[in-house]
């Protein structure tokens, strides 16, 4: 059985750490794996205040026997699909990029949905290498699409090839203009939804979606204006619908993703709770530091108690 776990992250327009496995996906705790990745943005406008970002997996748990077979080769070698996957989710969890990559490039043209969704993740994370130049990460950007696209024809109830689809989607909404990127920000709503449908035990996606809800819900009037007028009817939400998405997620995995912690305490800040918005900021404040993003959530933690 495989050992799958997975991480997803999100942050502003600069860092975003997800961990994704192979059967369930949780955020790590502090004592779990993870790695960090790039950012994806949904719906931006202006200056890009209704954005969100999505990272992607992080695995632990693989067998010594497949340990030593990654440590004895340069290039990652399997012999059945169990093994290619726990190999690939062990790549991912080291942020090695370029040979997982590899790995499954291989199996491209396979009707299995758990690899074309592995590979969807890994094309975009390629092309989210800060040495990628901007052609090249155009390529990646909708091979990476194309590949979540056939993961989820092949197989609509894995909840992980709705969440890749909704990411990659997002991702080529930067190449084809803002129009499209509100448009496409209802399918990636929708696809989250069905996520968290198959997987209601999924922490992340529930703290994604409630990402999506904040982003537009503090979308400023004058942008609203311009979505209105570019997209009849852009996406709308609530601080109170980003807020029951944040505890859902809380619920489901406590203490799981210091970013969902800052969120709560923003969340209750627009919604002008004071007491609460203290609680989840000092608690946000005081996780444990593993990671580049946890650093700045700290950071910002510390200025938004600062200005209560």
């Amino acid at each position: 059985m495989m050992a799958g776990r997975v991480l997803t992250r999100f942050v502003n327009r600069s860092l975003l750490e997800v961990a994704v496995g192979a059967k369930g996906e949780r955020i790590r705790g502090s004592n779990r794996f993870f790695r960090t990745s790039a950012s994806w943005i949904v719906g931006a406008l202006g200056s890009g205040r209704a954005a969100f970002l999505l990272g992607l997996p992080v695995l632990s748990g693989l067998s010594y026997q497949a340990l030593r077979k990654l440590q004895s080769s340069a290039v990652v070698c399997a012999l059945n699909k169990d093994e290619v996957l726990e190999q690939a989710d062990y790549l991912y969890s080291c942020a090695d990029t370029e040979k997982l990559y590899q790995l499954l490039l291989q199996y491209k043209d396979s009707e299995d949905a758990e690899f074309l969704w592995r590979l969807a993740r890994a094309s975009r994370d390629l092309s989210l290498l800060p040495d990628t130049d901007a052609g090249r990460k155009k390529q990646l950007t909708f091979e990476a699409f194309e590949y979540a696209k056939r993961a989820l024809e092949r197989d609509d109830k894995c909840f992980a090839a709705h969440k890749w689809y909704a990411i990659c989607l997002s991702d080529t909404g930067e190449f084809e203009g803002v129009k499209v990127k509100i448009g496409n920000s209802y399918i990636i709503r929708e696809h989250l939804e069905r996520s968290i449908e198959l997987n209601p035990k999924d922490a992340t996606s529930l703290h994604i979606l409630g990402y999506w809800c904040f982003a537009f819900a503090e979308l400023p009037w004058y942008q609203r204006k311009v979505a209105a007028v570019i997209f009849s009817t852009p996406p709308t939400s609530t601080f109170e619908e980003a807020l029951e998405f944040f505890l859902k997620a809380e619920k489901v995995d406590p203490n799981f993703y210091s970013k969902n912690l800052l969120m709560l305490g923003k969340t209750y800040m627009a919604m002008e709770d004071k007491e609460k918005a203290l609680h989840w900021l000092t608690r946000a404040k005081e996780y444990p530091i593993h990671t580049l993003e946890d650093k700045e959530v700290h950071k910002e933690a510390v200025e938004l108690l600062n200005q209560l």
